[in-house]
């Protein structure tokens, strides 16, 4: 049975659907989520027990390009798969007043959806490429059309940066293809471990050229984590999104980037990335430290989360440039392991949980009429407790409160960076402080003191949403305290990567 291929087009029939459907567009939208979600469950149930691609289709699409119809998923691909399809059943569960065209913002919503399975699950550049591209457009409508009063700007900035990322990208693979005749993931990590994908590079295009197309392939991705000086695009499209399409645009597709170093960057280009280690990890450093201080500046609560997102994506970051180094010693190796066994984890933990903090943003604009900044709200656990205590759980969450998802993911990097390269991991702790700071700040002035006079009757959740939410906190909890539920299942994956990797 293919399961990967079924999970990629169940989305894009629901979103037929949907656009045939009006104003039941959000039950069909409601039910294919629904059924991706358990469609996910499924194939994360039958990943193989060694950490090697489970679920394989391959079929010949162009042979004489390169180009195979290659599915399959490892612990990494089916963990992203999973957050995607959980994240989008919270996008599309938190919409619950889409006015304008429901029809067509649920067909985007869940195309975008078949975008990232496609893109979780593609073994093939080509393949992998055509849904990389195929989740930028629908997001770029939903911000164009849905958006607030700066959406057009903040749309065009968005497809523009990222339409540069992929750009570099194509060009990088075009010139690895002419080197190889090869666009199969798993054929160029098996020439990269061995130093041949180098040296073909080296005959084709020169001495000098593999290390520029590390440098593009790691623009590319830069642009989508992001990562700073590459983030320039998300505040403003955070903001100016629909709660809802911010849940999916930081929930999801920024794990693709974080993927792609994983999937491509690393097994590639190892070498040349261990060569630009230093940097990169001043990058990373700077990405935590500085996100966390620009969250701090914010008024608008959308932008406070958006920077917090960049602040925690510059985790993930950190933990892959600090193990691209050849691993000398069981210790080292150790510290590689708990360091990607992290990444991966706060990959689906900040997924989750950036999300579910996006989605009380929309509850609360949804009671005030649009209101969103720190400074409109106040008191808000007199009138609405059970809305100030599950946000409270997230918050503390996004903080990284031990007990809760967040921090296992958070421990794991650090205690495999500060073995690897303590200096930048020592900086970056000055990110846990100030997010810190900020995560109180926000609880303080939204959840404390006086309530002003256009709050006085906000409303707590009512049952549905508080049955919406519960899995979703539900969730953290679990994660917080089994954490192995998740690691157990990744860790042989994580093993066989390091074991192909090479730097």
């Amino acid at each position: 049975f293919p399961i990967l291929t079924t999970l990629t087009v169940l989305p894009l029939a629901g979103a037929a659907i949907a656009l045939m459907s009006g104003r039941h567009a959000r039950s069909v939208a409601l039910i294919t989520t629904l059924a991706s979600v358990a469609l996910a469950l499924a194939v994360w149930a039958q990943l193989p027990a060694d950490g090697t691609m489970g679920m394989v289709e391959r079929h010949n699409w162009a042979p004489s390009l390169g180009i195979e119809y290659h599915l399959g998923v490892d612990g990494l691909g089916a963990l992203m798969v999973l957050l995607s399809a959980i994240v989008t059943l919270m996008s599309v569960a938190a919409a619950s007043r889409v006015h304008h065209q429901p029809g067509l913002y649920f067909g985007l919503v869940l195309t975008l959806e078949a975008g990232l399975f496609g893109s979780f699950t593609a073994l093939n550049f080509f393949h992998w490429f055509l849904f990389w591209e195929l989740s930028l457009i629908p997001a770029f409508f939903l911000i164009k059309l849905w958006g607030g009063a700066r959406r057009g700007p903040a749309a065009t900035q968005f497809f523009v940066y990222t339409m540069a990322g992929s750009a570099a990208l194509l060009v990088a693979f075009l010139a690895v293809f002419v080197s190889t005749g090869s666009m199969d993931f798993g054929r160029l990590t098996s020439l990269a471990s061995t130093g041949a994908l180098e040296q073909m590079v080296k005959d084709h295009l020169g001495p000098a050229m593999m290390l520029w197309l590390a440098i593009g392939v790691l623009a590319g991705f830069a642009v989508k984590v992001p990562m700073i000086p590459f983030h320039t695009w998300l505040p403003a499209a955070y903001a100016e999104a629909p709660s809802p399409v911010t849940m999916l645009l930081t929930g999801a597709m920024s794990k693709m980037g974080v993927y792609g170093l994983l999937r491509i960057a690393i097994p590639l280009f190892g070498p040349q990335i261990a060569q630009m280690r230093t940097p990169l990890l001043v990058l990373a450093a700077a990405t935590v430290v500085m996100g966390a201080w620009a969250a701090a500046a914010q008024k608008d609560l959308k932008r406070v989360f958006a920077y917090l997102s960049v602040n925690h994506l510059g985790y993930c970051l950190l933990g892959i440039f600090a193990l691209a180094v050849p691993a000398a010693g069981a210790a080292a190796v150790a510290s590689q392991a708990a360091a990607l066994n992290g990444v991966i984890l706060q990959m689906f933990n900040h997924g989750v949980t950036a999300a579910a903090l996006f989605w009380f943003v929309a509850m609360m604009e949804q009671r005030t009429g649009g209101h969103r900044g720190i400074d409109d709200f106040g008191g808000l656990r007199k009138p609405a407790p059970v809305l100030a205590g599950l946000m409270g759980i997230a918050l503390f969450s996004s903080l990284g409160l031990p007990g809760l998802n967040s921090f296992p993911g958070e421990f794991l990097i650090f205690r495999g960076v500060f073995s690897l390269a303590w200096v930048a991991a020592t900086v970056s702790v000055l990110g846990l402080l100030v997010t810190a700071a900020v995560i109180l700040t926000v609880i303080q002035k939204v959840f404390n003191g006086p309530v002003p006079s256009h709050c006085a009757g906000f409303p707590d959740l009512h049952r549905g949403e508080q049955l919406a939410m519960a899995p979703v906190i539900g969730l953290m909890l679990l994660i917080g305290i089994l954490p192995r539920l998740i690691v157990d299942s990744v860790n042989p994956t994580v093993v066989n990567l390091l074991a192909h990797w090479r730097f």
